[in-house]
């Protein structure tokens, strides 16, 4: 019986090599985040549609073929399956709208997690360890949550932008790291 042994090498290069992948990919992302946005946006829904449909067919296979399953839980992952494609075929029929629905849903969820994440900080204020810095926390975390929902497009908008910015900036870390780390 033999074992391979692997240098102490291989496993920082394929990381490096990970690293750099991800962090061109992140880039080019982000550059199509910004650039075109409604395409970028549409395509993300498409790639989501996709999975649906995906993940429909799979839960509804499950449900016909799966011996474990009961009667109910064949039933449950047969009418999930359903409504998975359904939700899929529905959003390919109308991409524009869909990815116009999700930006929007998006964006109200984040901003009631927001209120009630400020809301949970106060709430626990005698546990932390810095009351003034929670205070503060809480407070923005409030006031950016309300600022959300008071107007959502402009907050889907917003979001979207950040979304670009942060891919380009950490997807360009993430490949620097990457080139620095073969130097070191």
């Amino acid at each position: 019986m033999t074992t391979a042994t692997l240098s102490p090498a291989a496993p920082t290069k394929g990381a490096r090599l990970a690293l750099l992948i991800g962090g061109i990919a992140a880039v080019g992302f982000g550059i199509a985040v910004l650039a075109w946005p409604t395409k970028a946006a549409v395509a993300l829904t498409g790639v989501i549609a996709s999975y649906a449909i995906i993940s429909g067919i799979v839960y509804a296979a499950l449900g016909v073929f799966s011996k474990e399953l009961g009667a109910g839980g064949r039933i449950g992952h047969i009418l999930l399956g359903i409504l998975y494609v359904i939700a899929g075929v529905y959003a390919f029929s109308s991409l524009q709208q869909s990815a116009a629905f999700l930006a929007l849903f998006l964006t109200i969820m984040v901003g009631v997690m927001w209120i009630v994440e400020g809301f949970t900080a106060l709430f626990s204020l005698g546990q932390s360890g810095s009351s003034g810095l929670t205070i503060v926390f809480a407070i923005l975390s409030v006031i950016a949550g309300f600022t959300l929902l008071s107007s959502p497009l402009w907050g889907a908008v917003f979001l979207w932008w950040f979304l670009g910015v942060a891919l380009i900036v950490l997807g360009g870390l993430n490949a620097v790291r990457a080139i620095a780390r073969k130097k070191a």
